[in-house]
């Protein structure tokens, strides 16, 4: 992903290089975390069909947790010295995630694509797992946490199949 990313002045133990590396790790993650909430919503408005309650809730939920996420990721940007960009444009521009077309959106058809995004999501994120690894462990904790619970909602979600 290239977003013009600002980094600021000094981190006591990590180097210019080191920072802008991990800030686009955590811009990627932080763009995939915000287009899941959007989507989540999308899909919480337009949903319709059978166990209709039970997946507007449970949509709720995964976008509260993806929110939670969005902000733990972009503050530890800003401990690294990183100022993140989560604006309406910036996610957009680098979204990666497939559209989901208008109107109403069965409960089966929005598991699948629920299913869809978090492959597409989780795959990305273990891959800035991975690279997080080379230059700071705390980041790549922060990602392994987030792996975590992508994996588990994703879990979740193929169990109301």
């Amino acid at each position: 992903m290239t977003v013009n990313l600002i980094v600021t002045d000094g981190h006591p133990t990590l180097r210019h290089e080191e920072r802008a590396a991990l800030g686009s790790i955590l811009q990627g993650q932080l763009v995939d975390l915000i287009e899941l909430s959007l989507l989540g919503k999308h899909l919480h408005w337009n949903l319709t069909g059978p166990d209709f309650q039970e997946m507007h809730e449970h949509l709720d939920e995964l976008v509260e947790q993806w929110q939670g996420r969005a902000d733990e990721t972009a503050e530890r940007g800003r401990a690294l010295g990183i100022v993140p960009d989560g604006q309406a444009r910036t996610v957009a521009e680098h979204s990666q995630l497939a559209a989901v077309a208008a109107g109403e959106i069965r409960t089966d058809a929005v598991i699948r694509t629920l299913l869809d995004v978090l492959d597409e999501t989780i795959t990305r994120a273990r891959e800035r797992m991975e690279q997080s690894a080379e230059y700071d462990a705390v980041t790549e904790d922060l990602m392994i946490e987030t792996v975590a619970i992508l994996e588990k909602q994703r879990w979740m979600v193929a169990s109301q199949r």
